[in-house]
């Protein structure tokens, strides 16, 4: 049986949490920097995250993780929101943000390219759709490396 990696494994354990204090998991990032361990988690809400959003979930993530043992080493835990740029990742992701602009890096070229900026106009069948120029472009979730926010003035 596989081991599923340790950011997974934080957002299977915190999300239902987290939920029901009426906040959205949004991401979670686990990598070393440096010579230490970060636990990254990013949250969001209707109205925008606090400070006060943000100490409570830490604190509600650290006892988890200690009772659960999920993580053994030990880590800088950071908590905060996804920001405007915010990065999508998951179904949910996708359709809460159809009618914005994206970036989108595909995993291998498509039509010769691999970024690309447009209008996101749908997601279904694992399917991220991007209007570019008139045109829809049809992005298979599987190939896309990376999909963010732009930041509109």
């Amino acid at each position: 049986m596989a081991k599923v990696p340790i950011s997974q494994a934080v957002m299977s354990l915190i999300e239902p949490v987290l939920t029901t204090e009426g906040l959205e998991l949004v991401d979670v990032e686990y990598k070393k920097e440096g010579k230490s361990w970060v636990l990254r988690i990013f949250i969001d809400k209707e109205g925008g995250i606090t400070v006060a959003d943000c100490q409570k979930v830490s604190h509600l993530t650290g006892d988890l993780i200690d009772v659960e043992e999920t993580i053994t080493t030990p880590f800088n835990l950071e908590v905060s929101s996804p920001g405007l740029n915010r990065v999508l990742k998951r179904e949910k992701d996708f359709l809460k943000f159809k009618g914005r602009r994206i970036h989108l890096h595909s995993l291998s070229p498509i039509d010769n390219r691999r970024k690309f900026t447009g209008i996101l106009t749908d997601f279904k069948d694992q399917t991220v759709f991007l209007e570019l120029d008139g045109k829809i472009l049809e992005v298979p979730l599987r190939q896309v490396g990376k999909a963010n926010l732009v930041i509109e003035i």
